[in-house]
């Protein structure tokens, strides 16, 4: 697929998004949210893609919103490009893959939001994270003030959004914020063999599993546990689960389907 603000390639079952504004540090628009969109859903109509990785490079992942564009904006303008965006990052959030964040530099803002609807996040040493917004005058539109809440508890959260202050690598890793620093000369190295490790197992219960956290963050934890209950039972009705506890039996590698 070709696209103006993005990269997009296809290697042995695994999506490669490369965000590629690098004159405005992969400041996030109108365009560059579209054309995320339209690589979405080209991969969830793709049964062929097992995982998907989203990087801005080893440079920068994304600095943020394009703060020229939205200084213009008004109260409407503003909501339909937030809305637009929140559409998007659900797409990715709610895909029946998982999604790994190769983050290089700089993810703020925005990109910090990107970063944070994938699956895992890792981040090459030196890079910086964090939600400066404040220092605008505005807050993050895009689940800032949601999802890092959920992901490294309030006292965090609070922290990085009210000073606007930016953290390294090390900090987000110490937080739950990232999940591996890598030094950066690895970093696509490492997402690939995260990648290649995920594609590999069941397709149905990486499904579940995320279907099963996603709706675990919203409801109260019974709720959550009945959740899991009925999803993990329902998996016994599947092909999947029983080349998956042969294979075990027969000390081989599973071969699954996703049937």
């Amino acid at each position: 697929m070709e696209f103006n603000t993005l990269l997009f390639v296809k290697e042995d079952g695994i999506a490669i998004i490369t965000l590629n504004r690098p004159k405005t540090y992969n400041a996030i628009n109108e365009e560059l949210i579209a054309e995320l969109d339209q690589a979405m859903d080209a991969i969830i109509a793709d049964a062929e893609i097992k995982a998907v990785i989203i990087t801005g490079g080893t440079r920068v992942f994304a600095a943020g919103a394009d703060i020229q564009a939205m200084s213009t904006m008004g109260t409407m303008q503003a909501e339909r490009f937030v809305e637009n965006c929140k559409t998007t990052f659900d797409k990715i959030y709610r895909l029946d893959r998982p999604v790994i964040a190769a983050i290089g530099g700089l993810a703020l803002g925005g990109g910090c939001e990107l970063a944070m609807v994938c699956d895992i996040r890792i981040a090459s040493a030196g890079s910086q994270l964090g939600q400066p917004e404040i220092n605008l005058g505005i807050i993050p539109g895009g689940g800032g003030t949601q999802r890092l809440t959920r992901i490294v508890g309030s006292g965090w959260a609070r922290y990085l959004l009210m000073t606007g202050k930016n953290i390294d690598a090390d900090t987000a890793l110490r937080i739950g914020l990232v999940n591996a620093v890598v030094p950066k000369e690895q970093l696509m190295e490492e997402a690939r063999k995260i990648a290649v490790g995920l594609a590999s197992k069941a397709p149905l219960a990486m499904k579940a599993i995320k279907d099963c956290v996603n709706y675990g963050e919203d409801v109260d934890l019974n709720s959550g546990l009945k959740y899991e209950l009925k999803t993990w039972a329902g998996l016994f009705s599947t092909e999947d689960q029983t080349e998956g506890m042969t294979a075990f039996l027969e000390k081989r590698q599973p071969e699954y389907k996703g049937k």
